[in-house]
């Protein structure tokens, strides 16, 4: 059987999303995962770094730029047309997939990054004051942690950080007493990008409802893993990247309370933000097209939501099955090497596990496993002030997709136990 006719076959028992988990058949759809990388089958493990592409995802962008290429919105002939449908109905798809109310309440931007710096520069500067204060947590990205310090910066608000114990997890009991009527802001992580950790975020913004806070949470990690419910969590803002959940890079998006976005003001000014525009003042269009200023990233938007139909056809739940039973296997072979140490036992863990081996550098480990064809991230993670909790300047970590099966463990085991001879 030819690739072509054998990913084809695959993608039909995808579709059916019933019996045993296929992980060969998935991994069918991934023409990256036939690479050899320094003579050795790549093994694939830094999904939350970037996940790589199905065929899916790659049609859909090539269909969309061989087919019906054209800007949205603003065009009445026919490719325009086409392309203002193709471009809505992915924003209808994530909706579908967060669990929104409507299409409006989900604006199309370049990732969490974007979406971050948006909720900080529009919600709050109109909404924070000097003496407010916003809650985080000590297992934040950057991304959830710099936009919070510059609106603080901006407005005199002051940045509470929650504790985070030997676990790796968030300790909800001081989450909760850094909670107080002056705090508008509780933000944080779904899934930890450096550990792992899932926490409880329905009972960290039940916590944070309680005393007013609007609750922001960064879902990058998460919508490659299980299913999200925006209404049932109860946030105010939940941010994806499409690159985490087997999209390109550079799109991403924004749940948003509608209430709450027709009320903020633009972030960036430009084309199709607006109804009207004179020199004497600007009427700002409506939600979502308000915060997407400029023409939008249009053929990302439909891998976009090609990957939310890839991840439908197999099923989130059956994914959060597989992956666990994966990341459980990985976890245990990792404990049993000799001076390997996890960073974060999480009661409950998705996606990642994070580690340091006695006497070889995070970054020299990463080098010596990739010589057998095994790609890990090392460093911190776009996490220092996690790493500096857990007394290390960086570590390694493994991450899991879709793709990931017994044999990638194996592998990534036998590259770790030859850089240990290697600087033992």
């Amino acid at each position: 059987m030819s690739t072509s006719a054998a990913a084809s076959s695959g993608h039909a028992r995808l579709q059916s999303g019933t019996g045993a988990y296929d992980v060969e058949a998935v991994r069918r759809r991934f023409p990256i995962l036939e690479r050899r990388i320094n003579g050795h089958p790549l093994v694939y493990l830094d999904s939350a770094a970037t996940t790589q592409k199905p065929l899916d995802v790659l049609d859909a962008m090539d269909a969309f730029h061989r087919e019906k290429n054209a800007n949205v919105h603003r065009g009445v002939h026919t490719l325009s047309v086409e392309a203002t449908e193709v471009y809505e109905a992915a924003r209808d798809k994530v909706r579908r997939l967060l669990g929104a109310s409507r299409p409006e309440e989900i604006v199309f931007l370049r990732g969490v990054t974007e979406a971050m710096n948006l909720v900080a520069q529009s919600w709050g500067r109109a909404n924070v004051r000097a003496g407010d204060e916003i809650l985080i947590t000590h297992m934040e990205h950057h991304s959830n942690i710099v936009p919070w310090q510059m609106l603080c910066e901006q407005t005199g608000a002051t940045l509470k950080v929650a504790p985070v114990d030997d676990r790796g997890e968030v300790i909800l009991d001081a989450f909760e007493k850094l909670l107080n009527e002056r705090t508008k802001i509780a933000a944080f992580v779904h899934i930890s990008n450096a550990l792992g950790t899932v926490n409880p975020v329905h009972e960290m913004a039940r916590m944070s409802k309680q005393v007013g806070a609007i609750v922001v949470i960064d879902g990058a990690q998460a919508t490659p893993h299980e299913k999200v419910d925006v209404r049932g969590i109860g946030c105010d803002f939940y941010a994806i990247s499409g690159h985490k959940m087997y999209a390109p890079t550079g799109i991403g998006a924004l749940y948003g309370r509608h209430e709450l976005l027709e009320a903020m003001p633009p972030w960036q000014g430009g084309g199709d933000m607006i109804l009207s525009v004179t020199f004497e003042g600007t009427t700002y269009n409506v939600p979502p097209q308000k915060f997407e200023a400029g023409t939008p990233n249009i053929a990302g938007a439909v891998a976009l939501g090609a990957a939310v139909d890839f991840l439908d056809g197999i099923g989130l739940d059956r994914i959060g099955a597989h992956e666990s039973a994966v990341l459980e296997r990985m976890a245990s072979a990792l404990r049993e090497i000799p001076g390997l140490r996890l960073i974060g036992e999480p009661g409950r863990r998705a996606g990642s596990v994070s580690f340091v081996v006695d006497e070889v550098h995070p970054h020299d480990l990463g080098t010596v496993v990739d010589q057998e064809g095994v790609a890990i991230r090392t460093g911190h993670h776009c996490a220092q002030p996690l790493m500096e909790r857990f007394g290390v300047p960086a570590t390694a970590r493994a991450s899991i997709g879709v793709y990931n099966r017994e044999a990638d463990i194996e592998a990534l085991v036998s590259a770790i136990r030859k850089a240990i001879e290697i600087f033992s």
